[in-house]
């Protein structure tokens, strides 16, 4: 396969209201990345439609132990799982059924807990074609606390396109591109999807949406090391970025339908952010938005 060398050069996306965590650091690192390719179809099994089209979504809480500002907060995340139609020029969902739609495999992951008096709002959203082997076409990433808010999402286009809005001086409004690599943010549906597609070995690999607003980085690939691995039943697929010095494990089930049962998050002060499997339901979610169905938050330990 043909290489392809990439310098990435991007703006700095601060999040914190003061700069008193870390210094800020911008990312302009040299990786080589591999051309794209057109994606291949992928075969779907029967096992596989019965389990993700049945009408209803898989919600999974976790209790989550998050760090932030150097120091562990205690607190609640959610992976949502679902189906759906996607417009492949629009890329977002579709009112109608159409055979132009392209079907995806949607995560919402949300994460919520506090730092002293103020509360963090996470939500990271992922759209990855189930019927062929390319990269998600759309990730989006929002975070609220009391200073203000950011919102940021990647569509894949040509090229992956970035759209990037905040509350914060210096970063407001931005727009700009990457070449296509492999993004972290589409592990979760891969997991999901086929893990023996994931990617192992020595791979250029762009960091969470979430990653990179939480310590002050540009966005840009990074030089990372995969691999995979089983143990009784589970499977343990773990990242590392040595020039970050950050590694994420995620573990899940080693049959299908794959489900995730936790991950650790560890960076350069040695905390590790931790989230561990509490309760999962399959619902229609969508449509239980009445008082009487607040009961099925309690069925999830939230």
């Amino acid at each position: 396969m043909k290489k392809i060398v990439f310098v990435l050069a991007l703006p700095l996306l601060l999040l914190a209201c003061k700069d008193s965590e870390e210094k800020l650091v911008a990312i302009n690192d040299t990786i080589e990345t591999s051309k794209t390719e057109a994606p291949a179809n992928r075969t779907l099994s029967e096992e596989f439609k019965a389990y993700w089209y049945n009408g209803t979504a898989e919600i999974t809480s976790y209790k989550l132990s998050q760090e932030r500002y150097g120091e562990l907060r205690e607190g609640t995340a959610v992976n949502i799982f679902v189906t759906e139609d996607f417009l492949p020029n629009e890329q977002v969902k579709a009112d109608r059924q159409a055979t132009t739609n392209i079907p995806v495999l949607k995560l919402n992951n949300t994460k919520k807990f506090l730092t002293g008096i103020y509360p963090y709002s996470i939500m990271t959203s992922a759209f990855s074609p189930v019927s062929e082997k390319g990269h998600a076409l759309k990730i989006s990433h929002s975070m609220q606390e009391w200073c203000g808010h950011v919102y940021i999402q990647l569509n894949n286009r040509d090229d992956f396109e970035l759209l990037s809005h905040s509350y914060f001086e210096g970063e407001a409004d931005q727009s700009f591109s990457l070449p296509k690599t492999w993004l972290e943010n589409e592990l979760w549906n891969l997991i999901r999807i086929n893990p023996d597609e994931l990617p192992t070995g020595d791979i250029a690999m762009i960091p969470s949406l979430e990653y990179t607003r939480m310590r002050h980085k540009g966005l840009a690939a990074q030089e990372a090391t995969a691999t995979l691995t089983q143990n009784e039943g589970t499977s343990i697929y773990k990242l590392r970025y040595p020039q970050l010095q950050r590694e994420l494990t995620i573990f899940f089930n080693s049959e299908a339908p794959f489900t995730i049962e936790g991950w650790e998050e560890s960076g350069r002060n040695g905390l590790i952010t931790t989230a561990t499997k509490l309760k999962q339901i399959r619902s229609p979610y969508w449509g239980k938005n009445g008082n009487k169905d607040l009961v099925l938050r309690d069925s999830l330990g939230l």
